[in-house]
């Protein structure tokens, strides 16, 4: 079989090498191209784009890019032409992969999305058109296959969270380098996770780092995005003494961590399923904010909060985004015996949500498998 797989973020990144592997172990004559990153690329799939140069984070950065985001539609669509696949995978990234998706449609290529894109917290709109143009859709949020089965009366899989297996294997494993080593045998370590693109990380992280003179008796160690160079996080530590940095080592940081501070995302589901009281931190530029804050109808911004319709996990947006909360915040989760009891308590009924449709990459790929051969 061959397939072409479209990841636009770090996160479809880490997802699209599981379910590239267990592809790979369900038929040996496999040839993959892809869009992603550097875990991808790593299991022997042929890399043509890496996600860093694809990333564009809100409505007005988006404007901003649109003839990058427009060159390259155009030169994927043509790439599609050149592989011939026997069908497209899809990894989230909609605003991207849903129109590769009605294109793919249109010439007559198979079309499989895993990870559905949020069309439950805005742009439903859109559900019309991906039933006219996906034959297999995969969902890893419980909640998703009742919505488009009782809301748009289309049929889904749910194949469980893929972040579950990720975390699993990663406790089992726990290695770690040398360097990274040392210096996660630091005590009272507060994990900063400001995400992997260049204009959230100048926009959160001085805030976040803002916090650490308020705690001198704790380590700050800031989880650098994999797609950045090492030099684009050094203007922000100038002058800060309980501050460290680690690279490709996040998950061995959250392994430490006493609590942390998480741009929201996927990052905020993985600190939750590692058991690390967190405060989850947006900010964005005003433009993309106020048009969000119109556009979006869900009650939460966290997947934590969202999965398990509750504020388990405080969410500290925009104009709440200071340095005066997020102390207190902190200080809540560090020191408040009874949140830090009710947040254990609310991770671990996450942790059976998510866990109770299995393994999801095994599941995505046996069901794939399955489509194609039908």
């Amino acid at each position: 079989m061959k397939y072409y797989i479209i990841a636009g973020e770090a996160s479809g990144d880490l997802h699209g090498s599981n379910l590239i592997k267990q592809l790979q172990l369900k038929d040996t004559n496999i040839s993959i191209r892809c869009w992603g990153g550097d875990l991808m690329e790593s299991t022997g799939a042929t890399l043509v784009k890496h996600y860093r140069d694809l990333a564009f984070m809100g409505f007005a950065e988006v404007i901003k890019n649109l003839p990058t985001i427009l060159s390259n539609l155009k030169w994927c669509k043509k790439d599609l032409l050149d592989f011939k696949p026997d069908a497209i995978i899809l990894i989230d990234y909609p605003g991207f992969n849903l129109r590769i998706a009605e294109w793919a449609k249109q010439q007559g290529i198979r079309v499989i999305y895993y990870i559905s894109p949020q069309v439950w917290a805005w742009k439903a709109s859109r559900v019309k058109k991906m039933k006219a143009c996906i034959d297999l859709m995969l969902c890893i949020i419980p909640f998703e296959k009742d919505y488009y089965k009782n809301v748009w009366n289309w049929e889904v899989e749910y194949v469980g969270h893929p972040l579950i297996e990720v975390i699993e294997q990663s406790i089992i494993n726990n290695q770690k380098s040398n360097e990274e080593d040392n210096m996660l045998h630091i005590n009272n370590i507060i994990a900063l996770l400001p995400g992997s693109r260049k204009q959230e990380i100048a926009t959160k992280l001085p805030i976040m780092l803002s916090v650490a003179k308020f705690f001198p008796d704790y380590q700050f160690v800031i989880a650098k995005a994999p797609g950045q160079e090492d030099s684009f996080y050094e203007p922000f530590l100038t002058g800060l003494i309980n501050v460290t940095v680690v690279k490709n080592s996040t998950y061995e940081l959250l392994m430490k961590a006493k609590a942390a501070l998480v741009t929201s995302g996927t990052a905020t589901l993985e600190t939750a399923l590692f058991g690390v009281p967190e405060v989850v931190c947006y900010k964005g530029s005003a433009v993309s904010y106020q048009i969000a804050k119109r556009l979006i109808k869900i009650k939460f911004i966290s997947l934590v909060n969202l999965i398990m319709d509750k504020l388990v996990v405080k969410e500290l947006i925009q104009h709440a985004l200071t340095t005066d909360n997020l102390v207190s915040a902190l200080k809540e989760i560090l020191f408040d015996d009874a949140v830090k009891h009710q947040l254990s308590k609310d991770y671990t009924a996450l942790h059976n949500k998510l866990a109770a449709g299995g393994f999801a990459s095994k599941q995505a790929a046996e069901k794939i498998i399955g489509f194609l051969k039908s």
